[in-house]
């Protein structure tokens, strides 16, 4: 995660204009997503062309904006949800920051069991 103490990381489903800025991506969040922007989370947006993306994330007294924009190629944004929001887990957010379905069927499963034999 950008911020070790993040709870949660939303994708924001369908493409956003992101000409907003802070103020604009956290009314979003506020009024169209109903979540808290000032919440430990991450709020991932991303462009139509899907080259583009903006990370909205509060910290203890301002937020950070962070901005990616690919040189080549396209993210894997997740589309065909009926969800205004998706929640993904940080191994997800990582594989779609690098280039990767969030859907990734070959990656070895997490494992619980924590005993050693």
């Amino acid at each position: 995660m950008l911020n070790s103490g993040i709870d949660q990381v939303y994708l924001a489903m369908g493409p956003t204009d992101l000409r907003k800025s802070i103020d604009g991506l956290s009314i979003l969040v506020q009024e169209s997503f109903n979540l808290n922007p000032f919440s430990k989370s991450l709020f991932v947006f991303c462009n139509k062309k899907r080259d583009k993306v903006k990370i909205l994330e509060w910290d203890l007294n301002g937020f950070w904006l962070h901005y990616k924009r690919l040189e080549k190629g396209a993210f894997k944004w997740p589309v065909g949800s009926d969800s205004k929001t998706l929640l993904v887990g940080d191994r997800e957010f990582r594989w779609l920051l690098d280039g990767l379905s969030i859907h990734q069927k070959n990656a070895h499963p997490v494992v619980k069991e924590r005993i050693i034999i």
